[in-house]
């Protein structure tokens, strides 16, 4: 790190109370810090970054997600620190000049999103989405038969902190877990046997719940095409909540509507929003939220940011080398 600590600048907008803005200045040591952000926006469910104009200019370091259209006013930037585990926007070239530190806030979300992809698995094993569609139309019908995870297979596709989660609540209930990763040589609490892509299509006939966790790249654009979702039980059910775009939507959508899954969960859609006109939005056999899977729902979500930011302004301040450091 180029700069001394005495001409560094941190422009903290997490909504801290006092206590813990103290804790921060700390561990910043000898470096500034400008805490921007407002406690009483503590209970918001995304959190966003408002740096005033006049700091833009000054800042090394900026913890939060600031919009990256705002990017060329950070002419001294060489750390970002996002409250999101997603950096999308971030790494896009030209975004910010090659050096720029980059990390996130992996790890504070996956019992948050694990839970919100089990109650949707649930939800649709048990045909729920079809009784909310009957429930508005004042139709007291039966919809058939159910599903029951026990004993069944949950491919998780993405074993990071958010499949790992989401395999241990899987064993819970009597679920065999296969996990699908880039390095299958390293293990993941929750997945009982691991495998790398390439085994991806001998996996999914086997899997009674698939579950997408994986993060947005080239190789994970509609990973779940036609011919993945054709390779299905028509008993199977597809969860997402990692990328919209790692499912084909429309394809998807198909083979709902005939019948060839038994039902999807998506808290995630390519694009987002989902267009009004999209048949997924009709289709009972799919759930679908807001990308709300994430963010801080739970007040446990919110204390994981803060402990990693905390963490990484301790190190910047000692110019160790950062936590969650996302290379680009």
């Amino acid at each position: 790190m180029g700069i001394e600590n005495a001409h560094k600048l941190i422009v903290n907008c997490l909504p801290l109370n006092e206590s813990e803005r103290q804790a921060f200045a700390k561990a910043a040591r000898d470096v500034p810090q400008k805490f921007v952000g407002d406690e009483s926006r503590r209970g918001d469910m995304v959190w966003s970054a408002s740096v005033p104009e006049e700091l833009r200019a000054e800042a090394t370091a900026v913890i939060g997600n600031f919009p990256a259209g705002d990017a060329g006013q950070y002419k001294r930037l060489e750390w970002l620190q996002t409250f999101s585990a997603g950096v999308d926007a971030y790494v896009r070239p030209g975004v910010l000049p090659h050096g720029v530190m980059i990390t996130n806030a992996t790890g504070a979300y996956g019992r948050s999103v694990a839970e919100h992809m089990f109650a949707m698995m649930w939800a649709v094993m048990k045909n729920f989405g079809r009784y909310g569609f009957n429930q508005r139309e004042h139709r007291w019908q039966d919809e058939g038969s159910a599903l029951s995870p026990e004993g069944g297979i949950a491919l998780v596709i993405g074993t990071g902190d958010i499949g790992s989660h989401f395999g241990r609540l899987a064993q819970s209930v009597g679920m065999h877990t296969f996990g699908v990763r880039r390095h299958p040589e390293v293990r993941a609490e929750g997945i009982e046997k691991m495998y790398g892509f390439e085994r991806l299509d001998a996996l999914l006939p086997l899997a009674d719940v698939v579950v997408m966790a994986v993060p947005r790249s080239p190789q994970t654009h509609h990973l779940l095409d036609a011919a993945r979702l054709g390779k299905l039980k028509s008993t199977a059910v597809v969860i997402n909540a990692g990328r919209g775009d790692a499912i084909d939507a429309d394809a998807l959508a198909v083979a709902l509507r005939e019948g060839r899954i038994h039902g999807a969960g998506l808290d995630v859609t390519e694009p987002e929003p989902l267009p009004a006109e999209h048949p997924l939005w009709g289709e009972p056999r799919c759930l679908i939220t807001p990308h709300v899977a994430g963010g801080n729902h739970l007040e446990e979500t919110s204390e994981q940011i803060i402990r990693i930011a905390l963490h990484n302004v301790s190190r910047y301040a000692k110019q160790q080398e950062l936590l969650n450091l996302v290379s680009r």
